[in-house]
């Protein structure tokens, strides 16, 4: 028996998604159909599939209901292969954006201060639009797992990654989601690193993390103020590179300005294969990710 469904394509900063409208929450989309769907040869493709549904329908989001009664739509991300996410930063606005166009999302208080509760396996992310367009995200609070002792020595971990002779430092952040993160010195090239294949993580995470690799570039000022600069490539777990990524964006930054110190700014450019988002750090270990979200097609696909 022949199943169409219907999707919605779009991306943020290049990293894109396919999104599966179900409000109602009666559809069943298996691992297997969601890497059919993702596949870039035979499928839609796409470095994830979020289903649209109501928090209502989801068990998982009956604890975040009952703190936040009105976050309403609940996003429920899957990795490219199938395996489940607790959270995507760019996902997120793309799945903001499809809720917009389709008038599920209040105008008013999206232009407002707080903005939108949202639902993820990550906690309540609110979300705001900005007058130019782009989505701004609070993706509450990051935290390094490895504690005190992590934050004294600057990492917790050792990454090898394929196209470097020597294996790197690296911190461990927690964004929703793990992350671990390199800063790559002056005299080394992030180009030529091969990401194909998944960097090696010593220890490695019990469920697996995105490796982000940095370099760092000029800082910039505006209006007075020090804006941090980055230039970052991702492997995402169950994914490989991609274009982008919110939530490593978001990890990049507050590593990064662990690493400068006291005087480190807390506005950061981050440039990508895809473009570039903002990531605003405080106050506290509070963090912001701005960014663009573009839908780009609707059609129908046949599973079966």
């Amino acid at each position: 028996m022949s199943l169409s469904l219907p999707f919605t394509k779009g991306h943020g900063t290049e990293n894109d998604f396919v999104l599966v409208a179900d409000p109602s929450g009666a559809r069943e989309i298996d691992a297997a159909d969601v890497a059919r769907i993702c596949e870039r040869r035979a499928g839609i493709g796409g470095d994830g599939l979020i289903r649209v549904v109501r928090s209502e329908h989801v068990p998982e989001a009956a604890d975040l209901l009952a703190g936040h009664p009105d976050a309403e739509w609940f996003m429920d991300y899957r990795n490219a292969d199938g395996s489940i996410a607790e959270m995507c930063g760019n996902g997120v606005r793309v799945f903001a954006e499809y809720l917009f166009r389709e008038g599920y999302l209040d105008e008013e208080r999206l232009a407002g201060e707080a903005g939108v509760p949202l639902a993820t396996r990550g906690g309540i992310k609110w979300v705001r639009r900005r007058p130019d367009g782009w989505w701004a995200v609070d993706m509450g609070e990051w935290d390094v797992p490895g504690g005190s002792a992590a934050l004294e020595r600057g990492h917790d971990a050792e990454v090898h990654v394929e196209g470097s002779d020597v294996s790197h430092p690296a911190l461990s952040l927690d964004l929703g989601n793990p992350h671990t993160v390199v800063m790559l010195t002056e005299d080394e090239s992030l180009e030529e690193l091969d990401l194909t294949r998944a960097p090696v993580v010593e220890p490695q995470p019990p469920h697996g993390t995105n490796v982000e690799i940095l370099t760092a570039l000029e800082p910039d000022s505006r209006d007075g103020a020090t804006i941090g600069r980055l230039r970052m490539r991702v492997h995402e777990r169950g994914v490989g590179e991609t274009r982008s990524c919110g939530t490593g964006a978001c990890a990049a930054a507050a590593a990064a300005a662990l690493w400068a110190g006291p005087q480190a700014p807390a506005r950061w450019l981050i440039d990508v294969p895809g473009g570039q988002v903002e990531v605003r750090l405080g106050p506290g270990l509070k963090v912001e990710l701005s960014g663009p979200a573009e839908l780009v097609a609707d059609g129908v696909i046949r599973l079966r």
